[in-house]
């Protein structure tokens, strides 16, 4: 078939370039070299309709599959109801051979234009009520339980988790640095530099306490009743280990497992792959004290000597020995700077840790707090951000060497 004859007036190309600018501003990551390849799509599909252009532009600009139902909204949003664009004659005006956009001249425009100034007013009104819309869904995914979502929710929640930005309070060394105005007085440099003035110290030099960050274990259930959150939750642990860089993450059902080296991969995708091919006790049993015992004993001086944040996710169902679990977790308690038991459960109206295992561990936790939606892991990041350099008050149990309590 024959191109049809071009007329004046067609600005498809313009409008092409102004839609991705707008997915961009959606969120949906387009770059300005598949905008050229969809132009150079356009050219060859020779598209005479609406839903060819549809088609083409969902292949050439969405490369996830939960953006979709976004690019659709957008779609009809821009084409037909934002520009009012008479889309079949606009195809029709084109002539798509003499288009020629070298890459790096392409530039994607930083206002969407709009078909004249009297639908300017009305353009922007409906802009913002597509921004309402979007920011409204977010706020409803902060608020729902990650046990009661679909598909879709979960990977735009994994999304969200992804830009969430992780910081842990630095931890004060016995080091000391230089610096202009510290605590201490470094008599050293004072001496060497006293030198140039033939001994006299005119100007002093000082010396303030060096900081380093806080180190982070992660300790996760993923046995039979956590598999509603685990996978989210690895997620999170794949965030939170890109975010502050020294994270330490073992995973546990009847045996403990080690998973930092195959949560390095960036793609959250090769990295949940990894950890599934190494993990053997995925949705099982849960041995929480012979877990921690395990850790303890084998992992505890290696990972537990820089006085880490110990983060351990579990629901506290446990088949193990409960005296075990309490003198296990009182070990792990006096090794670390802050443990915080993360249970999904604890966001359930009316819930209360009355299970063997939780009434075992509670009373050697220092934080004992819900992680079953967004608005809790933003609550943790708080909590991780604002802890103090002195460790909580203990309710240990102080044993002499004649074994009196």
């Amino acid at each position: 078939m024959t191109q049809p004859t071009p007329t004046t007036g067609g600005n498809l190309l313009g409008h092409i370039v102004s839609f991705g600018y707008l997915l961009r501003e959606m969120g949906i990551p387009v770059s300005p070299g598949q905008i050229v390849e969809l132009i150079e799509a356009i050219e060859h599909v020779g598209l005479l309709h609406r839903e060819d252009l549809r088609a083409t532009m969902r292949c050439m600009l969405v490369l996830r599959r939960e953006d979709l139902p976004l690019f659709d909204a957008a779609f009809e949003f821009f084409w037909k109801k934002a520009l009012g664009i008479d889309l079949e004659r606009e195809m029709m005006q084109m002539l798509l051979p003499q288009v020629k956009i070298p890459r790096r001249q392409l530039r994607l425009p930083r206002r969407q234009p709009v078909a004249d100034d009297a639908d300017a007013t009305e353009g922007q009104e409906r802009e913002e009520i597509e921004i309402q819309l979007t920011f409204s869904r977010d706020e409803a995914l902060r608020t729902k339980d990650f046990a009661q979502c679909t598909w879709e929710e979960v990977q735009a929640c994994k999304e969200l988790i992804r830009r969430m930005e992780w910081r842990i309070q630095p931890r004060r060394t016995r080091r000391r640095r230089p610096a202009r105005a510290g605590r201490l007085l470094d008599m050293r440099r004072t001496l060497r530099q006293s030198w140039r003035f033939g001994g006299e110290p005119l100007t002093l030099s000082w010396r303030d306490i060096r900081t380093e960050p806080r180190p982070l274990v992660l300790i996760c259930d993923i046995s039979g009743s956590m598999e509603r959150y685990s996978r989210i939750l690895l997620q999170f642990a794949h965030a939170i280990s890109a975010g502050l860089g020294d994270v330490e993450t073992f995973v546990f059902g009847t045996r403990l497992t080690r998973i930092t080296r195959q949560l390095r991969h960036k793609d959250i995708d090769d990295a949940i792959d990894a950890v599934s091919k190494h993990v053997v006790d995925w949705s099982g049993g849960t041995r929480i004290g012979e877990a921690i015992k395990e850790f303890n004993f084998r992992w505890g001086r290696r990972v537990l000597g820089r006085s880490p944040v110990v983060l351990l996710i579990s629901d506290g169902w446990d088949r193990g020995d409960p005296e075990l679990l309490a003198r296990e977790m009182d070990r792990l308690q006096r090794s670390c700077h802050r443990l915080i038991w993360l249970n999904p459960l604890l966001g359930a109206p009316g819930y209360e840790p009355l299970t063997v295992g939780m009434q075992a561990a509670l009373p050697f936790v220092d934080d004992f707090l819900p992680v079953h939606n967004l608005v809790s892991l933003e609550q943790l990041g708080a909590k991780l951000a604002t802890l103090g350099a002195q460790r909580p008050p203990r309710r240990q149990r102080i044993t002499t060497t004649r074994g009196v309590q």
